[in-house]
């Protein structure tokens, strides 16, 4: 019994700590005003929701007066996300850590770097320990000068999350370049450039499909890029298609909101497409597979390769097949169950002339079976997946403060 009691408490703690361990990057400055631009512009930009994400980082705050100055230089939307996302570090650096940097010097990774739109180490943050208890950082692209300084430790989780101020807005040549605004970029040039060329030239001979994508460009697009090969095993039944159908089927293939891939790792469910229109659904449905993200509708299902790109508001994913919808396309069929082996027949008796029996009525058992149901099991079984884990995640915290209250 003590060792039940044991193992129940220990569970207790564990979940207690995995509570203790997340964070909300908006919520630790919205307790401190001087910080609310800043704050504001994580959100803009999707970089909170990135932040919360990690396990281990390291966020440089900029006061609002460092944000003015920022801002009125009038950068995109994309340039401030750059210029941000070089602002938080991937690793924890607390106050005291910063003090007792090995040698004196780090070279730190940056959300930045992690994008793949720094070339080479322009990613990358210098962080020195000076003279005078005093601590420098400056982008690695800037010729080795740390034009910042740190200010103070605004909040800190322990290996966790750390808030620090620095006195000015990092300076990056890289992160400050003007950056295109979606409605410049040209979509169907950057797919054929990586390898969905077939894909880009069916979007390009469909005036209707290509202005829609234009159009939601401007708000937010995620688009899902078919890689050339499987598109080209494709085009046959792409062919058979009706013009209107063929428009559907490229939107389809489109969703009209920004979604990063941590937010599709994180946003299990139903998407709305392009193609959605009343009562015509086209929806897919994402599904988190460990690192992997995959596609589901009723016909198939596709997994993402890569990014092609991923600048607030257009990312755009390679897939290694084509995500069919359920609306132009057949649903896979459910194998029939394997029929249940016949009874062998008796051998016949010698005849006998005996007076004929009455023919037997028909049995009813001689009657076509029921068809089965169309829906798969296995898409049943997904449906139900979320219900259980969330209710199954529920129970086990209930549980643990019950217990913990009866070990009192």
């Amino acid at each position: 019994m003590p060792q039940l009691k044991t193992a129940f408490l220990l569970f207790s703690l564990l979940l207690l700590v995995s509570a203790a361990q997340a964070h909300n990057i908006t919520r630790i400055l919205a307790g401190h005003p001087s910080f609310s631009t800043f704050n504001h512009y994580l959100s803009v930009t999707h970089l909170a929701d990135e932040i919360n994400r990690k396990t281990t980082i390291t966020v440089c705050a900029i006061d609002n007066a460092g944000m003015s100055e920022l801002l009125s230089k009038h950068p995109s939307i994309t340039t401030v996300k750059n210029v941000l996302s070089l602002h938080i570090l991937l690793d924890y650096f607390g106050a005291k850590k910063l003090h007792q940097i090995t040698n004196g010097t780090a070279l730190a990774a940056t959300m930045f770097q992690a994008t793949g739109s720094a070339p080479g180490s322009s990613g990358f943050v210098n962080i020195t320990d000076l003279k005078g208890g005093k601590v420098g950082f400056g982008a690695k692209d800037n010729g080795g000068k740390l034009d910042a300084l740190f200010v103070k430790s605004v909040e800190e989780k322990p290996y966790n999350i750390s808030v620090i101020q620095i006195s000015k807005v990092l300076s990056s040549d890289v992160a400050e370049a003007p950056a295109p605004g979606p409605a410049e970029l040209n979509l169907t040039g950057i797919m054929s450039a990586h390898g969905c060329k077939q894909f880009a030239d069916a979007l390009l001979a469909n005036a209707d499909a290509s202005k829609t994508y234009q159009d939601a460009a401007i708000g937010g697009l995620t688009v899902f890029c078919p890689l050339d090969d499987p598109f080209k095993a494709f085009l046959p039944k792409f062919k058979n298609l009706s013009a209107a159908d063929k428009t559907s089927f490229l939107e389809f293939l489109g969703v009209p909101v920004y979604q990063s891939l941590s937010m599709l790792k994180s946003n299990n469910g139903l998407l709305n497409t392009l193609a959605t229109d009343g009562g015509k659904k086209f929806d897919l449905t994402v599904q988190d597979e460990g690192e992997e993200v995959t596609l589901k509708t009723k016909v198939n299902s596709v997994k993402i390769t890569g990014t092609l790109i991923d600048e607030q508001p257009v990312a755009m994913y390679t897939t290694d097949k084509v995500l069919m919808p359920t609306e132009l396309f057949k649903a896979a069929p459910t194998p029939a169950p394997a029929p249940a082996p016949e009874k062998a027949a008796d051998a016949p008796k010698p005849h006998k002339h005996k007076k004929a029996a009455p023919s037997p009525k028909s049995d009813s058992s001689d009657a076509p079976a029921d068809s089965p149901d169309d829906d798969p099991a296995d898409q049943t079984a997904d449906d139900n997946a979320g219900v259980k884990v969330g209710t199954a995640r529920f129970l086990a915290v209930g549980l643990s403060f019950c217990l913990g209250f009866l070990l009192l």
